[in-house]
């Protein structure tokens, strides 16, 4: 069975590159029926100079979309051929610029009727083809310019790890896991603080007794992540979101996402109108998921943590 057939789309860079070979393979060959010394990947440098009299480097790897070391080396290679020259630019001599030589515009003279014939060629596989190989080329370039493979993949991930995580109601159990998982990343970027020390440990007494909520993250059945809801009464909030933390393990596994969709949604269960939360900006990560889900700066409010640099609140409609 074909290779291709069998692994399916995931050996597509496998497989464009088969074709970029043979291809490249086929481009040397014509070259030579042409008698025209040069390698194929000097052509897109070659073109770009015989359009305009002179670029430099950086205009040219600009302008073939190539980077600056790889059309160095090209360059390099054509100078010894003689093909391309080397000069200062006229209106600012701390640049140089690159330019096609007496040779080298010879030999775009004689390249054009091999031009010709290859887009002919071209023109002639396509008008056999159902699909547009150019068309789709260009539409690929500028789906993968908006969101990378690497980035689209990353989100697949996501997705596919996020129906390994179950939310599930803190019991007893989990006090150790609720306190060390906070412990580990507040003391990794701050120092824990009293108020730290009498939610994590005494849970129970801090938050629950109080009319608060802890959940706890499970991923595969292992509690990588915890996050509460603690009760206010001060007249303009329902719930603070807090001490939520997710173990550098669930790291890329939407498990933080998850966690505080799911302390939201139990919010919205006891009838809150307004959630609370405080932050502090280096946490970039944590501020950019607070945003996602809804929750805007506000400021003024007393705080017990010196580490709050940030209040946020989530309106609940």
């Amino acid at each position: 069975m074909n290779f291709f057939e069998e692994t399916g789309k995931v050996a597509i860079g496998s497989r464009l590159r088969m074709l970029t070979d043979k291809v490249t393979e086929d481009a040397a060959q014509i070259y030579k029926l042409y008698n025209i010394d040069m390698q194929p990947k000097w052509f897109p440098v070659f073109y770009a100079l015989a359009q305009d009299k002179e670029k430099t480097i950086t205009e040219l790897a600009k302008a073939i979309g190539h980077s600056h070391p790889s059309v160095s080396k090209i360059i390099s290679e054509m100078l010894k051929k003689g093909y391309v020259k080397e000069s200062k630019d006229k209106t600012d001599g701390r640049r140089n610029v690159v330019s096609l030589s007496k040779k080298g515009v010879e030999i775009s003279e004689e390249i054009k009727d091999q031009l010709i014939d290859v887009n002919a060629a071209i023109e002639d596989i396509s008008a056999q083809t159902q699909n547009k190989l150019w068309e789709a080329i260009g539409e690929w370039e500028f789906l993968l310019e908006q969101k990378a493979l690497l980035r689209r993949v990353v989100e697949k991930k996501k997705e596919r790890d996020s129906l390994k995580v179950e939310i599930v109601d803190y019991q007893p159990k989990y006090q150790e896991i609720f306190r060390s998982l906070n412990v580990e990343w507040i003391s990794h970027y701050f120092t824990m603080e009293e108020s730290d020390y009498k939610a994590l440990d005494n849970p129970q007494g801090y938050i629950l007794d109080k009319g608060g909520f802890i959940l706890v993250a499970l991923y595969e059945g292992e509690p990588l992540g915890v996050c509460a809801l603690i009760k206010m009464n001060d007249g303009e909030y329902d719930f603070e979101l807090a001490k939520m933390a997710v173990s550098p393990k669930a790291q890329g596994k939407n498990v933080g996402f998850l966690l505080a969709n799911a302390i939201i949604d139990k919010a919205k269960s006891f009838g809150a109108s307004k959630i609370y939360l405080e932050s502090n900006t280096i946490l970039k990560p944590a501020i950019n998921l607070y945003h996602k889900l809804g929750f805007q700066k506000v400021a003024g409010k007393p705080t017990p943590y010196t580490r709050c640099n940030i209040q946020m609140e989530l309106v609940i409609r």
